[in-house]
């Protein structure tokens, strides 16, 4: 089962930085962006990272909180979110429950070889629990200047 635009995400629950467990159902009643990334600590991730941290507090006052997600372990994302100074916290999903869920995992060429990796994509839900935005094959660039001018709109 995927994800559709304007329909109910789901429920899941995911571990994420700070010892936190992130529970949709608790979610519910304000929004919040999942963004997906490949990696930990590469220069793509890292700006995009950086993107969302500098509009933490644009986000906060739409009501929109962040996560991160990634398949890195949460050791990685403990690191990478220390040394970036991300203000929101990381989800690992070394499962792929999640990267599954949004439909994320794709198959992708790096120096002639094929692998199966983290589309770069991003996904908006609403206070209600519905997907109300979705970007896939992220381009970082004025990316989250997009997210943010959505969920003010929400």
């Amino acid at each position: 089962m995927t994800i559709e635009l304007d329909q109910p995400v789901p429920a899941f629950n995911a571990q994420a930085t700070s010892g936190i467990k992130v529970d949709s159902e608790q979610l519910i009643g304000q929004h919040y962006v999942l963004y997906f990334y490949p990696k930990d600590n590469t220069p793509g991730c890292t700006t995009e990272g950086q993107d969302f941290r500098a509009c933490h507090e644009d986000f906060a006052a739409a009501n929109t909180r962040i996560f991160g997600v990634s398949r890195d372990s949460l050791r990685t994302h403990e690191n990478f979110r220390s040394k970036q100074g991300f203000p929101f916290e990381l989800i690992s999903d070394a499962d792929e429950s999640l990267c599954q869920l949004f439909d994320v995992i794709k198959l992708k060429q790096m120096y002639g070889k094929e692998y199966e990796g983290i589309e770069r994509s991003t996904f908006l839900v609403d206070a209600q629990g519905v997907l109300r935005a979705e970007w896939r094959k992220v381009k970082v660039k004025g990316h989250v200047s997009e997210v943010l001018a959505a969920a003010r709109a929400l």
